[in-house]
């Protein structure tokens, strides 16, 4: 992807981790040949030619939105350019904008227990994103979300009940994506800090994700 871009702007609440998953995110595509460009600040939708990149990776958690600027990121999208994160970094990014969440898919609500012990439940192993990627335990927040009905999910998990029982039996999007006009957007729920993206499965479904979203062939390269 030599002539690839990604813009990925970071910040808002420290507990995410955001300079740390920032250049772990920035490393991977890096490795996949990708010109990344990473500051900090959602300010950088309102100052950087946002049409130039062929991926855009917010990790901002619970930013204020200035409309502007969230009308120039949606309008890129829109238009073509790929959009991808993971956890509260983009599912939690800014809550004040209904604009932000339509296009995304979904917003974060509610983590019952915290940091807990769950399953993700692969479902479409027939796609580049988890093809050949088993269903695997994970220890995190385990993320209830307000999501579109029309997503395409690729993996899931079941609430227990055990911590807000309200929840028992309810099967939550984890990964997925849709399309936006003409762009792609990709999102997992994985990823609570910097060190949770070494398990192997999150990353490599985080790393296809973003090169899916960028329009890469390379989302089709089996696990690194």
């Amino acid at each position: 992807m030599s002539d690839a871009r990604a813009l990925i702007f970071w910040g808002g609440w420290e507990g995410h981790e955001p300079e740390a998953c920032a250049r772990v995110v920035a490393d991977l595509l890096r490795d996949e040949g990708m010109e990344v460009t990473s500051i900090e600040g959602a300010g950088a939708l309102g100052t950087e030619d946002l049409e130039r990149f062929s991926l855009i990776v917010p990790m901002v958690t619970q930013v204020a939105s200035d409309k502007d600027d969230i009308d120039r990121l949606c309008a890129a999208i829109r238009g073509g350019v790929g959009l991808g994160g993971f956890h509260g970094g983009m599912g939690d990014a800014f809550r004040d904008s209904p604009a932000y969440q339509f296009m995304v898919g979904g917003q974060w609500v509610a983590h019952p227990g915290d940091i807990i012990d769950y399953r993700v439940d692969v479902t479409r192993p027939d796609h580049p994103i988890t093809d050949g990627i088993e269903s695997f335990d994970y220890r995190s927040e385990q993320y209830f979300l307000h999501v579109d009905p029309g997503l395409e999910t690729f993996a899931t998990t079941t609430f227990s009940g055990e911590h807000a029982p309200e929840t028992s039996g309810t099967v939550m999007p984890v990964v997925w994506t849709r399309q936006y006009g003409q762009g792609r957007v990709f999102y997992s729920a994985l990823g609570h800090k910097a060190d949770e993206l070494a398990h192997p499965a999150a990353r490599e479904i985080l790393r296809r994700g973003l090169l899916w979203a960028a329009k890469s062939s390379e989302a089709e390269r089996g696990p690194q």
